[in-house]
């Protein structure tokens, strides 16, 4: 490969991160996700009380798969652990106990093909969970205790990803919110005892309900919802009454909320143009708190802990300039400090360059009657003369970019390439009306959105627009494959990776949880078959004139691996040029960092091929 930029590829491949904090009740001593070793495992770093240091961490688990998250225990002078692990990212992740001692027990023994949703790990010992153990289309919700075989609390007859699972003070009832669709959501109450189920806020709206939460005397229910609303709010919910009473509605998206062990404060996330805000809530005096993050636009990733007397808070953030790490907020002292510093590779951070916002027009009007304005992050490089860009389409559709790290964009930004990250419409932290712009029969307006795009930057001061590039992985593979066959002019060159090829190929061969979760946006097999075939990138391969790169996990429950194969046998055999990767150890996406190796070195060279020498 030609290294054209001032540092190594494989500098960049070394930069590491720190996530999904969990603070130990004393506040001392925080475990968390790193990928140091290049498998993301759990490490436990000491805190320095004055903020002064960061101690080296000391390294928890040590299998060569992943772990996907951490439960800290509640109880004050227990280092004991909860974790899920996966196997060659099939995602089905499975419960272990990490003892004091190190050793390891496995508490989902054999139930290895259901994938099990944590929840939370109560005072007395057990563990809440969900798992399609019964069937793979259906999760139920469970109780364990650390020491013995878990109970099916409540049994689930619908289709529904379950998730943000809670107890009550006493124990003895449970929340979870039970996803119909992206964007409509049931908010649920389970007698732990019974297995009664009741819908805590039944509305004919589409609503979504975020990491609900008791209240310390277990009368209401703190959440973020979007119930009547356009964006995500923090509100309560009386449980007596059943209403609903909006706390803080500040005209974003409300994200990320947690409550303090002595019921008085809750944290939450504030994302402002995919920029985060972190708040901390006096439920008492009503006062707020406002965390410094900096001066540069950054992201709250994870959920925060709480230390067991409710001070302090780990929270994990980055920057487009600075990956991700672990931080702490003294709410007495007001102070936020870093609790672990992770490698940059060598590189110095003087190097990583930030990104613009910027909004460009799109083919449409808004709901004002004014030109549709589509927001995305566009980062130059310092080369001279016009640069060929590329085009970062993220996955979803209901997700977002956002200004956090990604060694990628580093790395094409020193070899003189241009990146664009939109949002088209179906993004999500612009309100519900802008992600349902694309639902269904709209579709490809999103991709419009996307070539409208490229359009802008043609007219862009120091880009060259003839040499743009395009690539996504998962949802953003599809709009990959749609922009080259929709808007073949377009586009010089683009990388396809664990992508869609046809939706409705897709939807037959997904996992069985997904599939009414994802007909929702997509549409049906018995509704909208026609117009998904329509659509599909498979079937419009002759209008393709890009070289492709296609990348895929041999393991993936999301996007299965035949999405991937049968768009590529159809290049090979209308003899368009694809080049194609496949890891027989991942799953949705590239993790490991021997495979991270391969294919970013081979997405470098197929770029310096088919790009860079133009």
């Amino acid at each position: 490969m030609v290294e054209k930029g001032t540092y190594a590829f494989s500098r960049y491949l070394n930069i590491r991160s720190a996530s999904l904090p969990q603070l130990y009740p004393e506040g001392r001593s925080v475990a968390f996700v790193t990928n140091i070793t290049g498998i993301p495992q759990v490490w436990r770093v000491d805190v320095d009380q004055e903020g002064e240091k960061v101690y080296w961490p000391e390294q928890l688990t040590f299998e060569p798969e992943r772990v996907q998250w951490i439960r800290a225990p509640p109880r004050l002078g227990d280092r004991r652990l909860l974790f899920g692990r996966d196997v060659g990212g099939n995602e089905k992740a499975q419960i272990y106990l990490l003892a004091e001692d190190g050793s390891e027990a496995l508490l989902s023994e054999g139930h290895e093909e259901a994938m099990h949703i944590p929840g939370e790990w109560s005072k007395d010992g057990r563990i809440l969970f969900a798992a399609n153990r019964r069937h793979p289309g259906l999760f139920d919700a469970y109780m364990q205790p650390l020491d013995g075989e878990a109970t099916l609390i409540w049994e689930n007859d619908e289709p529904g990803y379950l998730r943000d699972l809670s107890l009550s003070p006493d124990g003895g009832r449970a929340l979870l919110s039970r996803m119909q669709s992206s964007f409509r959501n049931q908010l649920l109450e389970i007698d732990v005892e019974d297995g009664e189920a009741r819908n805590l806020h039944p509305t004919s709206e589409d609503a979504r309900y975020f990491t609900p939460c008791y209240s310390r005397d277990g009368g209401s229910v703190y959440m973020a919802t979007d119930a009547g609303s356009d964006f995500l709010y923090l509100a309560r919910l009386d449980l007596d009454t059943l209403e609903l009473e909006e706390i803080a509605a500040p005209g974003w998206d409300v994200e990320g909320l947690a409550i303090s062990p002595d019921g008085m404060h809750i944290n939450y996330e504030v994302n402002v143009e995919g920029a985060s805000e972190l708040l901390t809530l006096n439920l008492e005096t009503g006062e707020t708190m406002k965390a410094d993050l900096g001066e540069v636009p950054g992201v709250v990733p994870d959920v925060p802990s709480f230390a067991g007397d409710s001070s302090k808070i780990a929270f994990s953030f980055c920057s487009a300039t600075s990956t991700v790490d672990v931080y702490l907020w003294d709410l007495v002292e007001g102070r936020v400090f870093p609790v672990t510093r992770s490698s940059c590779g060598g590189l110095p951070t003087e190097s990583f360059k930030a990104p613009e916002l910027v909004h460009y027009p799109t083919f449409d009007q808004d709901e004002k009657g004014g030109t549709r304005m589509i927001p995305a992050w566009f980062f130059r490089p310092d080369a001279e003369g016009r640069a060929p860009v590329i085009a970062l389409v993220h996955g979803g559709p209901e997700g977002q970019a956002r200004p956090t790290f990604d060694f990628r964009v580093q790395y094409f930004l020193q070899n003189g390439y241009a990146v664009f990250v939109p949002n088209v419409r179906g993004s999500t932290g612009y309100g519900k009306r802008y992600s349902h712009l694309d639902d269904v029969r709209r579709r490809m307006d999103s991709v419009a959105d996307l070539a409208e795009g490229a359009r802008w930057l043609k007219g862009r001061r120091g880009v060259d627009g003839d040499r743009l590039v395009v690539t996504g992985g998962s949802y953003g593979g599809f709009m990959t494959l749609s922009a080259i066959t929709a808007y073949p002019d377009l586009w010089v060159a683009a990388v396809d990776i664990v992508g869609i090829s046809n939706l409705a190929t897709f939807l037959k061969n997904t996992s069985d949880y997904r599939r009414q979760h994802r007909a929702a946006e997509y549409g049906s097999l018995e509704h909208d078959l026609e117009f998904l075939e329509s659509i599909a990138p498979i079937n419009q391969i002759d209008r393709i004139e890009a070289p492709l790169m296609v990348i895929q996990g041999a393991n993936d429950p999301r996007v299965p691996l035949s999405e991937s194969e049968q768009m590529v046998e159809a290049m090979r055999e209308r003899g368009k040029p694809v080049e194609f990767l496949v890891f027989d150890d991942e799953g949705h996406g590239i993790f490991r960092l021997k495979n991270k190796k391969v294919a970013y070195t081979a997405i470098m060279e197929f770029l310096e091929k088919h790009v860079s020498n133009m």
